[in-house]
């Protein structure tokens, strides 16, 4: 399935296909005071329908994860990093697309303050 989001005022938009009928719920400390739910897919997935650079990125404790966010409206629809295996991946917040019925998918929970 395809889908599209963005963050609140629409600066940052994106794309994607795939088949949702999950999401992961973190509760590390910036996921919990955000409230995302997230999907993750390869990097090279996602694809921006807005230039990269107006996104800001936001880093903490191992500096691995870059939380992207609007720096107009603050919304973050999505981070990105490397899995495990150094594969770049993209996180993203299922809260931004655009259409999803996030109360009908699985939430699977990641306990993120045991890092």
């Amino acid at each position: 399935m395809h889908y599209k989001g963005s963050c609140h005022c629409g600066r940052i938009a994106f794309e994607f296909d795939g088949d949702i009928t999950q999401a992961v719920a973190c509760n590390c400390s910036i996921c919990s005071r955000k409230g995302s739910l997230l999907h993750f897919v390869p990097r090279d997935r996602l694809q921006l329908l807005t230039p990269e650079n107006d996104a800001s990125s936001y880093t903490f404790n191992k500096h691995v994860i870059q939380h992207r966010f609007c720096p107009v409206c603050g919304i973050h629809p999505y981070g990105e990093g490397v899995d495990p295996q150094g594969k770049r991946m993209a996180a993203i917040n299922l809260r931004c697309v655009e259409g999803l019925d996030v109360d009908s998918l699985t939430v699977h929970r990641y306990d993120g303050r045991a890092l």
